[in-house]
C-alpha cells in the first residue's frame, strides 16, 4: 500500500459508483436490483482484499510480481518516453531501448503472464499505477462478466433469482480469487462474457455485432491466459446448444433415431475442438495432455508448492490416459468437496474447506429432495451445460494440482457453474413426476 493508492483509490471508489449508479436501470429490474450494488462492493472488497493478504501475509507473491514488478515498468517507460511505453505494451520481443524496463518485468518471456501484465498496464495509465485502483479495474471486469453469466439464466429461471446471484456473485472463492490482478480474474470475467454471448446468438439467436464481438474477444482473453479451459468449455457449449434444440423436438420416436446421431456430432465435435485449441501449443496438444497433466501435478506438489504444506496424492500418474481417467472420481471429489475440515493447515485453507463442505452438503441435499425426479432434471440442457464443464473442468484441475493451495485458485472457473446446475435442479423437487420437461421463461 503506497500514498499513491490512499488518494487515487478514493477518488477512483467515487466515480465507479456514480456511474454504477447511472448504468443500474438499463441492466436490472425490480428483481435484480437488489444485488447489482451488493454484487459490486464484494468483487471490490475482494479485489482490494487479496492485494492486502498477499502483501501482508504471504509477503508478495504472483499478484505483485504481475503490478509492482510487471505492469508498472510499462507505466514508467510510458512517463519516460511514449514510444518505448508502446513497444513494451504491443509485444515481448527485448529491444535495447526498452531493455531496462523489460529486464525487470519477472514474467517479460512468459506470453500468458504478459497478457494480464498488459491488461494492468492499461488501466495503470489511468491510475496512475496505483495497485490497489487497477484492482478495483479488475474487480469491475469481473463484476461485468459475471453479471452477464447471471442475466444468461435469470432470464430463463427468474423465480430462482437467489440461487443464482449466489452463484454469480457470493462464492467466497471466486469474489476473492476472482477480482484482483490475476489471471483467475480475467477468466472468470470472460467466460460470463462468453456465455451470455453463446446463449444469445446461438440458443435466442438474436445476432449482433456487439454479441459477436464480446464472445470473439473473451475468448482471446481466454485463450491467452488459460487456453485450456476452453478445451472443457467449447465442447459444454456444443452440448449445451445440441440439448437446446433436441430438448425442442416434440417427437419422442424422433428423439429416439436422432440420438446416435447426436452423441457422434457431439463426440467428433468435442474432439475437433479440443485438438484446435491446443494444436499450436506441445503442452495441451491432444498427444500431450497426459503427460502435461503428470509434469505438471508433480511440480506444484513436490517441486514449486513443497514448501506451503497443503500438497495432497491421488495416485500415481504416469503421463498415460488410462492413469489419468483412474483418478478421475478422486480428482473431480477434491475440485468439488476438498479439502475436507481435517485436512486444513492454514486460514485461508479453512476458508476454502468451509466452502467444499457446503458445497458437498447442498449437492447432497439436491439429490435428497429431487430424488425420482433426477431424470428430469438431468434432461435440462442448462443443467447439462453446467455439469459438463464444471466435471469435466474438476477432473482436468483435480489431476493436474496436488496442491490445495493452487487447487483453490484453479478450480474458481467451474463453482459459479456447478452451483447454477444445482440451483436449477432443486427446482425439481416439487414438480410431478410425469411431467416431461421444466417450464422455463425465455
Amino acid at each position: 500500500m503506497e500514498l499513491r493508492d490512499l488518494i487515487v483509490t478514493p477518488l477512483l471508489l467515487i466515480v465507479v459508483y456514480v456511474v454504477a449508479y447511472f448504468v443500474r436501470p438499463y441492466v436490472t429490474d425490480s428483481l435484480t436490483t437488489r444485488y447489482y450494488f451488493p454484487a459490486l462492493t464484494f468483487k471490490i472488497i475482494g479485489a482490494i482484499a487479496l492485494g492486502l493478504i498477499y502483501q501482508f501475509y504471504y509477503d508478495g507473491g504472483d499478484t505483485y510480481s504481475y503490478h509492482t514488478h510487471g505492469s508498472r515498468h510499462i507505466w514508467e517507460a510510458f512517463m519516460d518516453s511514449p514510444v518505448r511505453g508502446i513497444k513494451l505494451l504491443w509485444g515481448n520481443e527485448s529491444q535495447v531501448d526498452i531493455y531496462k524496463y523489460s529486464s525487470r518485468i519477472y514474467f517479460f518471456n512468459d506470453d500468458q503472464s504478459y497478457f494480464l501484465i498488459r491488461v494492468a498496464a492499461l488501466f495503470d495509465l489511468l491510475t496512475f499505477s496505483s495497485y490497489s485502483a487497477t484492482a478495483v479495474f479488475f474487480a469491475l471486469l469481473s463484476f461485468t462478466g459475471m453479471w452477464m453469466f447471471f442475466l444468461t439464466f435469470y432470464s430463463r429461471y427468474p423465480h430462482l433469482h437467489r440461487g443464482l446471484a449466489a452463484a454469480a456473485f457470493f462464492l467466497p472463492s471466486v469474489f476473492f480469487w476472482g477480482s484482483g490482478i490475476l489471471k483467475d480474474t480475467l477468466t472468470i470475467a470472460s467466460l460470463g462474457v462468453a456465455t451470455y454471448c453463446f446463449y444469445r446468438l446461438l440458443l435466442v439467436r438474436k445476432f449482433s455485432l456487439r454479441l459477436l464481438l464480446a464472445l470473439i474477444i473473451s475468448l482471446i482473453v481466454i485463450f491467452s491466459v488459460k487456453k485450456f479451459i476452453l478445451q472443457a468449455f467449447f465442447p459444454a457449449v456444443l452440448v449445451w446448444v445440441v440439448a437446446h434444440n433436441f430438448s425442442a423436438i416434440k417427437s419422442f420416436a424422433l428423439k429416439i433415431i436422432l440420438v446416435p446421431v447426436a452423441a457422434i456430432s457431439v463426440a467428433a465435435g468435442a474432439y475437433y475442438m479440443v485438438v484446435k485449441v491446443g494444436e499450436d501449443d506441445e503442452r495441451y496438444a491432444v498427444g500431450k495432455l497426459a503427460r502435461t497433466a503428470k509434469v505438471t501435478a508433480y511440480d506444484i506438489r513436490y517441486w514449486s508448492g513443497r514448501h506451503a504444506g497443503s500438497g495432497y496424492a491421488l495416485g500415481e500418474l504416469d503421463g498415460t490416459f488410462g492413469s489419468m481417467i483412474r483418478l478421475a472420481p478422486q480428482a473431480i471429489n477434491v475440485s468439488l468437496f476438498r479439502p475436507y475440515l481435517w485436512e486444513v493447515r492454514n486460514p485461508l485453507m479453512f476458508i476454502s474447506a468451509l466452502e467444499s463442505f457446503a458445497f458437498l452438503v447442498f449437492t447432497v441435499y439436491v439429490l435428497f429432495c429431487v430424488g425420482a425426479r433426477i431424470r428430469m432434471a438431468l434432461g435440462n440442457p442448462d443443467v447439462i451445460f453446467g455439469l459438463v464443464f464444471a466435471l469435466s473442468f474438476a477432473f482436468a484441475v483435480g489431476v493436474s494440482t496436488f496442491n490445495f493451495g493452487t487447487l483453490v485458485r484453479y478450480k474458481i472457473p467451474l463453482l459459479p457453474f456447478y452451483l447454477m446446475a444445482l440451483v436449477i435442479m432443486l427446482n425439481y423437487r416439487n414438480k410431478p413426476t410425469n411431467v416431461a420437461a421444466l417450464e422455463r421463461t425465455e
